[in-house]
């Protein structure tokens, strides 16, 4: 039984260094392409002297602005890409086994409804006039809102007593539904159509905001989060088969499905604040990542991490090349893309929640 376990733990692990080389390309592409196409071989020169202080012949002779170009603004939007696509997919794939439904992603909560609202109010109030809050106030309040709607989402699930999937998907579709129509009632009495215009493209969600400064914070959290998760693939399995068998194992499922659930909502929360709606990354990537390598969580999670923050990469360098001289907000690339790849897998036959 162990030779068998660590063989299929070497064959499950057997495409992780691929997809290792594929996001690093992925990310050198990233950097490299856009208005100004820049030369790979250069791209990775001038990275290596910023990130190992490496310095290589020939790499006087690149032009300044590039250096400003790669290092200043596309490096650290192509970072926070790929670990908003990290951190998305891997709350889809939390959520989706916390509530055992296929349909949940990371804003089954709610969370995309309160994030909103509380960018909406920033945006077509004016709180960004506030002295201490002044160009956070989107970032701000869109978070606060995001944590107030997961935690009103948590308390009418938890009424009776005990947290179920069900429960949790019902209390996050009504949450959606009243933020939505809050935010609304705002747009619908403003007359800023400047601010209207920002909820607009803060809606459609866009990575055209990062900047080193907003770096850190995002990497500390996604990282922790996907270290923390990688540990609990045995609970994560246990959730997929069921209150019986979690109760037979002695696992509280209750408690643990609220601590995962809270969890994904901080993390969702901090992505939407910094990057606005992106939709469809943390419901795609999960089923794409289990119908190729099974619903094993120990072998799912790092798998998932690793291709939606690829995916992510790829769909904000489209976003930024597809029009000449004008930017598309990366959630309208992502919708285009999972939509019919969601669709796909819906009409396959052979294809379940619990893997192929």
């Amino acid at each position: 039984m162990r030779k068998l376990k660590k063989k299929e733990r070497e064959k499950g692990f057997a495409f992780m260094p691929l997809l290792f080389v594929a996001a690093v390309c992925a990310v050198l592409v990233a950097v490299s392409v856009g208005q100004v196409n820049i030369p790979l071989g250069q791209t990775g020169m001038i990275l290596l002297k910023k990130l190992l202080g490496v310095e290589l012949s020939g790499l006087s002779d690149i032009p300044s602005s590039y250096f400003n170009i790669v290092w200043m603004i596309r490096f650290p939007r192509t970072l926070t890409s790929l670990l908003v696509g990290m951190g998305l997919s891997l709350c889809g794939i939390v959520m989706q086994a916390s509530v055992e439904n296929p349909l949940a992603d990371p804003y089954i909560l709610g969370i995309s409804s309160g994030a909103t609202l509380g960018a909406t109010f920033a945006l077509m109030i004016g709180v960004g006039s506030i002295p201490l809050i002044g160009n956070a106030s989107v970032a701000a309040c869109a978070f606060v809102g995001a944590l107030i709607a997961s935690f009103l989402v948590l308390f009418f699930a938890n009424i009776g007593g005990k947290t179920t999937g069900a429960k949790l998907v019902l209390a996050g579709t009504v949450i959606n539904s009243m933020f939505y129509a809050f935010s609304n009632m705002i747009i619908y009495f403003s007359d800023n159509a400047q601010a209207l215009q920002s909820v607009t493209f803060w809606i459609m969600g866009s990575t055209a905001s990062a900047t080193w400064s907003k770096v850190p914070m995002v990497a500390t959290v996604v990282l922790i989060t996907v270290i923390f998760f990688l540990t609990q693939s045995s609970n994560l399995n246990l959730m997929l088969m069921g209150e019986e068998a979690a109760t037979t194992l002695g696992v509280n499922l209750t408690f643990w499905r609220r601590i995962y659930l809270l969890i994904a909502s901080l993390i969702t929360g901090i992505l939407v604040a910094n990057c606005g709606m992106i939709g469809f990354v943390g419901l795609v990537i999960p089923h794409i990542t289990r119908a190729i390598f099974g619903a094993n969580h120990r072998i799912l999670t790092p798998y998932t991490v690793l291709i939606g923050g690829i995916f992510m990469t790829v769909t904000d360098l489209f976003s930024r090349i597809l029009v000449t001289g004008s930017e598309l907000p990366v959630g309208i690339i992502t919708a285009s893309i999972g939509a019919p790849l969601f669709l796909y897998m819906l009409l396959k036959k052979d294809y379940g929640f619990g893997g192929a």
